[in-house]
C-alpha cells in the first residue's frame, strides 16, 4: 500500500461512512475500542466494493492496518474509500479513517487499512467484475 500515513492534510478518497463514537463503544480506557473501527471500515469498504463490482461482495483480507491516534468517545468520524486496484473477481480498497473537529473543521487522520474483497454471486461463488 502507498500509505501516506497521517502526512497528509486532508482525507484521500470518498466519504462513504459518518457516525459518531459512542460510549457503548469505548474500551476500558476511555478510548474507541479498534475492533469496532475496523468493523465500520469494513462496511465503509463494502459499500464501495459493492458499487464498483456491482453486486454482492465478501471480505476476504485485511492486508494492512495502522492505528496512528485513539477515537474518543463524542467525535465524528468519516470513513473514506478509494479503490486501488480490481482483477478479474477481487476488488483492494484503502479505507482511511479520520476525525473532524466540531469548532475548527479541521481532520486528523486516525487509522488506515487495505481491505481485500471479492465478487461473489448468490450462491457465494466468486464471480467476474463486470468493466467499469
Amino acid at each position: 500500500m502507498n500509505s501516506h500515513h497521517d502526512n497528509a492534510p486532508e482525507p484521500r478518497g470518498t466519504l462513504c461512512l459518518q457516525t459518531l463514537a459512542m460510549p457503548a463503544d469505548a474500551n476500558p480506557n476511555g478510548d474507541i475500542f479498534g475492533g469496532w473501527l475496523v468493523s465500520q471500515m469494513d462496511l465503509a469498504g463494502g459499500v464501495a466494493g459493492r458499487k464498483r463490482a456491482r453486486g454482492r461482495i465478501a471480505t476476504v483480507a485485511i492486508d494492512s492496518m495502522v492505528f496512528l491516534r485513539p477515537l474518543k468517545v463524542g467525535d465524528i468520524v468519516g470513513f473514506y474509500t478509494e479503490v486501488l486496484s480490481v482483477g478479474r473477481s477481487s476488488i483492494k480498497i484503502l479505507i482511511e479513517v479520520w476525525k473532524t473537529d466540531d469548532l475548527t473543521g479541521q481532520h486528523t487522520k486516525l487509522t488506515e487499512g487495505l481491505f481485500t474483497f471479492v465478487a461473489i454471486d448468490d450462491e457465494g461463488n466468486t464471480r467476474p467484475i463486470p468493466p467499469a
